[in-house]
């Protein structure tokens, strides 16, 4: 493993891959790094509620979006003892890692030169490939975390995008100030307040791998993931064959970042189809990465492809956008994009 961290501003430049497939080509994560982290809080072994850290700068790297695609950072909870041995063992950090693993050994001096995608890997084919076998038994497991993620309906003329989510409690808090100016990436003493439970947006927690890379040229490790999926849950059949593996709950999350003392064959076992996931469809701006705001996640009336009669779910996401902060929305249209379009014409 490398200790060093990732540093985006010295790592050498990605060329867009033409080839990227259609499943899970896309997330969103609207949350700012502060929120992030208060969305990801956890209980630890001595039953204390616990919020992660970014490490090493990572808050400030990471960016919202409305529209992530592949080569983007996002925002990806793991276990601190990737970086420091003597850590506690339950302990959790969060980290910006680029979508798409580039394996350890690999010796090209340009991450762009790989052969093929490494966006997403099948959970039965982990221990078929070396660039998934590997991460796996060195323990190298993480949870990518998103509002939710994007999939494309095949039909007879075009395909039909829809955002997929945990579904959300209508009346949560969003968990925002009145009047609040700009979001709190500096505020040390908030990070000490581990008894303040998130009450906003339920992010959603997705089975990852990462690696560490170390360009030959010397400059700074790359650290990259790749989401893993499985077959698609009952409810989602409609829309994909595949869908990520989504991680249901705090300990789920904990066994499957705790590669000391849950073994790979065992973390394995939570890697299925959860009917648990909610839908809606929204407008094909989406098909384009470079659109990146809050009408990608608006929903859509198939009928007539104007605003639909929002769910309950929906109603909160909605509200949930309208409560953004004008610094973080600036952030959110500022992260630059591939310019990949429509990913659901790609095979799987």
């Amino acid at each position: 493993m490398c200790n060093a961290p990732y540093r985006s501003r010295t790592a050498p430049a990605f060329r867009h891959t033409p080839a990227l497939p259609a499943m899970c080509g896309r997330t969103a994560c609207t949350l700012a790094p502060d929120e992030v982290s208060r969305a990801s809080r956890y209980t630890d072994r001595s039953g204390t509620r616990r919020r992660p850290r970014w490490r090493d700068g990572d808050g400030d790297k990471y960016r919202p979006s409305y529209n992530k695609s592949p080569q983007s950072l996002s925002p990806v909870l793991l276990s601190q003892r990737h970086f420091d041995k003597n850590a506690p063992v339950d302990e959790c950090v969060l980290a910006a890692m680029r979508w798409g693993l580039i394996p350890a050994w690999f010796r090209e001096n340009d991450p762009g030169k790989m052969k093929y995608s490494t966006s997403n890997c099948r959970s039965d084919g982990l221990l078929e490939r070396k660039s998934y076998k590997d991460p796996l038994l060195r323990g190298q497991r993480c949870v990518i975390l998103a509002d939710g993620f994007y999939e494309w309906k095949r039909q007879e003329k075009d395909k039909q995008p829809f955002f997929i989510y945990f579904p959300q409690t209508e009346g949560a808090s969003v968990e925002r100030a009145e009047g609040q100016e700009e979001v709190g990436l500096h505020e040390e003493n908030s990070e000490d307040r581990e008894g303040d439970d998130w009450t906003g947006w339920r992010l959603l927690t997705i089975a990852g791998l990462f690696d560490c890379w170390k360009p030959p040229g010397g400059e700074d490790p790359l650290y990259t993931y790749s989401v893993i999926t499985v077959d698609a849950a009952q409810n989602l059949k409609g829309i994909h064959d595949r869908m990520p593996a989504v991680l249901d709950g705090e300990d789920e999350v904990r066994r499957w970042l705790d590669f000391g003392e849950v073994k790979s064959s065992d973390a394995l076992k939570l890697l299925q189809p959860k009917n648990i996931l909610t839908s809606h469809p929204v407008s094909s701006l989406v098909n384009n990465s470079r659109n990146n705001s809050p009408e990608c996640l608006q929903p859509v009336d198939l009928e007539c492809k104007k605003e639909a009669k929002p769910t309950g779910s929906s109603k909160v996401m909605m509200s949930w956008l309208k409560s953004c902060t004008p610094s973080k929305r600036d952030e959110a249209q500022a992260e630059p994009q591939g310019g990949e379009t429509d990913p659901g014409s790609r095979a799987s």
